[in-house]
């Protein structure tokens, strides 16, 4: 015959144990500080340019909050915000705040592509597009839109020969128009 002891379980109060963890995770991050010093031999813990160009990003955005929290109509901080927002892939919170620029500022083209380029990265190419139509509103030759406004049309709507009318349109305008990947409209225009 097999008997079986009952041991008693004790439990650990919510708090204790939620100090034992604040501990526990600042023992490992001392603990990684001090890793990182030893392997890097300098005695300084070091970061990577790209660490540093992030941290110093992040300490631009978390300023530019600041400031428009306290002074809402500063457009520029706002433009400043969004641009910060686009460059992180923070699309919601560029859109938010090129929205706030626009409102104040409503007359420029570039913003309004910048709006239709979040937009489109977010998902809404209905709204995408009509930020790259506001940008031709005010510019009809604003190659950065008409540009944009036709990958959304071939890539997102399906609409590739209004797309590709719009590229042609484009290069005849400036066949020495660059995309964002360096080529020329006219290279560009080979693939299709």
């Amino acid at each position: 015959m097999v008997t079986i002891k009952q041991v008693e379980v004790k439990t650990v109060p919510l708090n204790t144990a939620l100090i034992i963890g604040l501990i526990a995770l600042v023992v490992g991050f001392i603990a990684g500080n001090i890793y990182s010093v030893y392997k890097s031999g300098s005695g300084v813990a070091t970061r990577t340019p790209e660490q540093e160009r992030t941290t110093q990003m992040l300490a631009r955005i978390f300023a530019l909050e600041r400031e428009v929290k306290s002074n809402p109509n500063n457009s520029t901080a706002w433009l400043e915000l969004g641009n910060m927002y686009f460059d992180t892939d923070k699309y919601q919170d560029a859109i938010q705040a090129y929205k706030k620029h626009l409102s104040l500022v409503p007359g420029n083209p570039d913003v309004w592509t910048d709006l239709g380029i979040m937009y489109r990265r977010n998902g809404n190419p209905t709204e995408a597009t009509a930020s790259f139509d506001k940008a031709l509103e005010l510019n009809l030759q604003h190659e950065p839109a008409r540009f944009n406004k036709g990958i959304v049309l071939y890539y997102d709507v399906g609409f590739r020969d209004e797309a590709v009318k719009i590229w042609r349109e484009l290069s005849e305008g400036n066949p020495n128009y660059r995309t964002p990947d360096g080529r020329t409209i006219k290279e560009f225009l080979k693939q299709f």
